[in-house]
């Protein structure tokens, strides 16, 4: 193989401090989910969705606290692929953990794009025809690459925008609520009921919502990606992540109590739009239906953002560790963004917001936002056994330590959640068929390798990734 990228390559800018890393993790866990998904959360168990959201909430923690633990030992780009690939060594499992990750980010930027779309047209109050969808997704999408290539402080100060306005949204629903329950208009004993559908159990049909509500909780591993940008990695990431998760757990159990109890949870569960449901009834007379689809074309603009910063910085991570081609390694002189990286994940997001919006139909969020889950779901397990392994290599820097315990109860809730028994048949269709062509890339990058006379990978040293400055 020709010479290292991060040899050959200036590399990436430290230019993320606490307080940016704060917005970007709170930033990308809010979002898509919880503006789209409160409403089947609440058709799956009733009026106590909530209860889903502390369990979602629990697993990711249980994660959480692996990720931690990786990503002060080796605080580099490329996420839980590189934990995978310094814990296994198999670079067949390293590029599915590589290309499930990749997949899940872009998948999620998508869908966001398309609803952001939807509620552009339904703002302006535009021709809901498919191709007027398609068309302004797909400007949308090349708008974030232009963010995204003008450099990660740029499009994180734009995150910082976009972050606040959607958190915005989110306490007008709250407040709302307070609102109408000063009004005496509120039914609160709805949260307490669990109602479920199909026939299952309580049981089963709180545990097919826990995974339908991991997708609102998932964001916080993107914030690893970008560990060669932040200031002081091992010091920042453990309390910036953890504060961040408990904020937005607190805000969406307050956001699912609020909207149960506002609306009847039949409503909430048919409605396209649950918490604009949420706002037109709690304050009738108010001009939501102009200003709502706004402040949730920001929410999932944010979404959308975060992910495609996640996806290019995961590939060059890969690309510099030399797990894919060089080319997708390489940084803008000037600007010092991954541009290749970023060429290749828009085109790929092009592609999906076609297929979604031609192809699969309106009928889309939820599938799509399961496949997320079912995707990082089976990344979690992957990487809580990673750092069970990776325990036994021990690092000459300080680093943080998860309980001992944390590790095995993530892989055993996460893997229990990949079961079918939580997820929709549907959702491992569209798995399957990502990863299937996730096979094909990497048997065209093992004959791209053979025909320039290199060897198919390098495995990366065990004990590489100490701290940078």
């Amino acid at each position: 193989m020709t010479g290292s990228v991060a040899v050959t390559q200036p590399g990436l800018k430290r230019v993320i401090g606490p307080t940016l890393l704060l917005l970007f993790v709170v930033g990308d866990i809010l979002g898509t989910g919880v503006y789209a998904l409160t409403g089947a959360v609440a058709g799956e168990v009733g009026g106590a969705g909530w209860a889903a959201i502390v369990l979602a909430f629990v697993v990711a923690t249980l994660t959480a606290f692996s990720y931690l633990e990786l990503v002060t030992k080796y605080p580099q780009a490329a996420g839980a692929a590189l934990y995978t690939h310094k814990a296994f060594g198999i670079h067949i499992v390293t590029f599915l953990v590589t290309f499930a990750v990749l997949s899940s980010g872009i998948t999620s930027a998508s869908t966001a794009s398309k609803f952001l779309a939807e509620n552009f047209i339904v703002g302006f109050g535009l021709d809901r025809g498919q191709g007027a969808v398609t068309a302004i997704a797909m400007t949308f999408v090349v708008l974030l690459a232009l963010i995204n290539l003008r450099g990660v402080s740029e499009s994180l100060k734009f995150n910082v925008v976009l972050a606040l306005v959607e958190l915005a949204g989110l306490l007008i629903v709250i407040l709302i609520g307070f609102f109408a329950m000063s009004q005496g208009n509120v039914d609160l004993g709805r949260a307490m009921v669990f109602e479920t559908s199909e026939d299952k159990s309580v049981f089963l049909a709180l545990t097919s919502a826990t995974a339908l509500a991991f997708f609102s909780m998932v964001g916080f591993e993107d914030s690893v990606n970008m560990a060669e940008e932040t200031k002081d990695p091992i010091g920042t990431f453990p309390r910036v992540m953890l504060t961040g998760l408990g904020i937005t757990a607190f805000i969406y159990v307050l956001v699912s109590i609020t909207a149960v109890a506002v609306v009847p949870v039949g409503e909430l569960s048919e409605s396209a739009t649950p918490l604009l449901e949420v706002v037109r009834t709690g304050a009738p007379g108010v001009p939501v239906d102009v200003v709502y689809p706004f402040l949730s074309m920001f929410a999932v603009a944010n979404t959308a953002l975060i992910n495609m910063m996640m996806a290019s910085r995961l590939l060059y991570g890969m690309a510099t560790h030399e797990v894919l081609p060089p080319v997708l390694g390489r940084v803008l002189p000037h600007r010092r963004s991954p541009w290749t990286s970023i060429i290749f994940t828009t085109l790929i997001a092009m592609a999906l917001i076609y297929t979604v919006t031609n192809v699969m139909g309106a009928e889309t969020v939820a599938a799509l936002g399961g496949t997320t889950a079912l995707l990082l779901l089976g990344v979690f397990t992957v990487v809580n056994i990673a750092c069970i392994v990776l325990r036994r290599r021990p690092m000459d820097h300080e680093h943080f330590r998860a309980p001992t315990v944390t590790p095995f109860l993530g892989a055993l809730t996460c893997a229990y959640l990949v079961g079918p028994w939580a997820q929709d048949p549907i959702e491992y269709q569209i798995a399957g068929g990502m990863l299937a062509l996730g096979v094909v890339l990497w048997v065209l990058t093992m004959l791209w390798h053979r025909s320039r006379g290199e060897a198919a990978h390098r495995p990366i040293p065990p004990d590489q990734g100490e701290p940078v400055g």
